[in-house]
Formats: structure tokens, C-alpha cells, sequence
């Protein structure tokens, strides 16, 4: 078993020299041969994803070729500005600034978000704060069920477990966010002629983490078959400023800050690494329990939300259906 133990640890380890090559070398050939563009737009949050494809890019296609965008709302952490700059000026690349809180406004997120908030927490109003999160794995009393949690002027904090309608309406109200966000990319890219390079890693990829047509959409995604583990090696190698490097990921989409962890995952995300390694390549969850520390229950119970989650993101990862076209023959 230790040996198992030892080569799981080891598994995710990458040559990064090597990786950031061969990375900038796909950049470039995707976009000057495949998508005949003239360089990059990047959505920069001032996380490590981002950080590292607008990295990446600047190598690949030279500073001067890469557009960084910059998209604060009024829910916005405001380091998240401040470190999309500090990402941008150490590269040398342009930016531009688009607060998208009159574009959310006019379309009515926030006041819909309230509403389905609301229809849990009927006091919820002008000066709260919220988020939703998912109960921990390290939870076994808990059921993996969303809940909202709401957080008065004064600071007293509710959590109440979402029903379906609730729970769809809050996302269907912030999804605004990422597809805001990825319009204005867009009108970057068309008037640039430039590529949209998307920052899903392998665990937003492959488990669904990502909004349809929002940020999921991208014509080329650099990092995607990278665990975060390895954006983390990456971003290292490539002089990725260090705050950026050491700062928690978060969603960057609620009032109240949140982890991926929290939101999404459930489990600290190196954990999440191995566990979606291991489910990838057959190996026990006893194996993944003692590299990490978690029970084979809870290992478990990883491998049971990978499994829900990847189900989910076919849908999100699909492209439009239509009926097949009929071929005349030529005869």
C-alpha cells in the first residue's frame, strides 16, 4: 500500500519546463493556423487560473498580442480588481475596465437573486449579504444539499437548506454574472480579431464547474487538462506573483466570499486532485485514504459527487443538437 500511497503523491507532479513549452507551442498554432486570429483576449479575476492562461499567452503570442479584461460588479471582492492588475502590468500586456453592475441591474440579477433568497429567509434585504455553499464531505450528518446562507447589517448569520425552486432560481439569477462577463469578451475579441482564451482547469472542466455560455465558452482553453494542483506548479515556474500564487480560490459571484471548496467541491481542492486521479485510474479509495487522510468512506463519497458531477457537465460541456441534414445524392 505505501508504495501505492508514494506513486498517487507522485502522480500529479509535472515537468513544468517542459509543460509551459508545449502549451504556448498548442497557443500558437491555435491561434495564428487553426482559429487564424491575431492574439488573445483573457477574462483576468486575479486568481491563479486566469493568472496563469493570460501568462501563457503572453509568452506564446507576445505581450503586445494579449488583451486583458478586467469585469467588476458591486458583488466583487475588491482585491479581485486590484490582483487582475498586478497580473497585467508584471506581463506588460493592455487591459480594459467593464464594470458590469449596470448591465446586471438592467437585467434584473440582483432583484431576482433577492427574490428566490427570500422565498428561504423572508427578512432578507437592503444591507444582507449572502452566499450558497454545500455541506463539507467531512460532514457525514449532512446530505449534499445546497443551502443559502444570509448574513444581516449586524452580522448575525442564518443558513437554511435550499428547496429546488430556490436553489435554481439563485443560480439562474447569478449565472448573469459569467455571461456578462463572456459577451463582453467577445466584443473585445471581434474587434481586436482576437481569440477568447478560456480558464477552466481539469476539475471546472471535467466536473461541471462553470456556467453554459459563460464562462464555459472560450475558443481555446489552455489549462484544461491540467489538475489545479499542477496550474499551482505551473504558475510557479512561470513567475506568477506570489499573493496571487497563495490566495484561496474562491467564486468571486456572492456577497459573502466563499471558497471552491465551500461552493462547489466539498473537499480542500489538492484533495480533490487526487481523488479524481484516482477515480480516473482505478485506484481503491484506501489507497487515496491514506495519502491524503481522509476515511474510505469519505474518499467515497468523492468518488460518488465525481461521478453525479460529470453526468452534469455533458450537458453543460454540449453542443447544440440538430437534426441530421439529408444528403442528396449525387447520382
Amino acid at each position: 500500500m505505501m508504495k501505492t500511497v508514494a506513486m498517487l503523491l507522485d502522480s500529479l507532479k509535472i515537468d513544468t519546463d517542459a509543460t509551459a513549452t508545449w502549451i504556448e507551442h498548442w497557443i500558437r498554432e491555435t491561434v495564428y493556423t487553426r482559429l487564424k486570429r491575431k492574439g488573445a483576449v483573457v477574462g483576468l479575476s486575479g486568481g491563479i487560473d486566469s493568472s496563469v492562461v493570460a501568462t501563457l499567452c503572453a509568452r506564446a503570442l507576445g505581450p503586445q498580442r494579449v488583451l486583458g479584461l478586467l469585469m467588476p460588479e458591486m458583488d466583487s471582492c475588491a482585491d479581485s480588481l486590484r490582483l487582475g492588475r498586478l497580473v497585467a502590468d508584471t506581463l506588460g500586456i493592455g487591459t480594459a475596465v467593464e464594470d458590469i453592475t449596470p448591465v446586471l441591474q438592467s437585467l434584473n440579477c440582483y432583484a431576482l437573486r433577492d427574490a428566490a433568497i427570500r422565498s428561504m429567509v423572508p427578512e432578507y434585504g437592503e444591507g444582507y449579504k449572502s452566499k450558497i455553499a454545500l455541506p463539507s464531505v467531512f460532514d457525514p450528518a449532512e446530505y449534499a444539499i445546497f443551502s443559502v446562507i444570509v448574513q444581516s447589517p449586524s452580522g448575525e448569520q442564518i443558513r437554511e437548506r435550499l428547496n429546488a425552486a430556490a436553489y435554481l432560481g439563485i443560480v439562474a439569477a447569478t449565472n448573469f454574472k459569467q455571461r456578462t462577463r463572456k459577451m463582453l469578451e467577445y466584443y473585445h475579441a471581434d474587434r481586436l480579431q482576437y481569440a477568447v482564451a478560456g480558464t477552466p482547469n481539469r476539475l471546472e472542466f471535467e466536473l461541471g464547474f462553470f456556467v453554459k455560455n459563460g464562462d464555459g465558452a472560450a475558443d481555446l482553453k489552455p489549462i484544461a487538462h491540467l489538475y489545479k494542483t499542477q496550474v499551482y506548479q505551473l504558475a510557479e515556474y512561470l513567475g506568477v506573483p506570489d499573493e496571487i500564487c497563495k490566495r484561496t480560490p474562491t467564486t468571486d459571484t456572492y456577497s459573502l466570499q466563499q471558497s471552491q471548496e465551500e461552493f462547489y467541491f466539498s473537499v480542500p481542492l489538492e484533495h480533490m486532485d487526487l481523488c479524481l486521479y484516482a477515480r480516473d485510474h482505478q485506484i481503491p479509495a484506501a489507497a487515496v485514504a491514506d495519502a491524503t487522510g481522509m476515511a474510505p468512506d469519505q474518499v467515497a463519497r468523492v468518488f460518488a459527487g465525481i461521478d453525479a458531477k460529470r453526468k452534469a457537465a455533458c450537458y453543460l460541456r454540449s453542443e447544440p443538437l440538430y437534426p441530421a441534414a439529408e444528403v442528396s445524392s449525387a447520382e
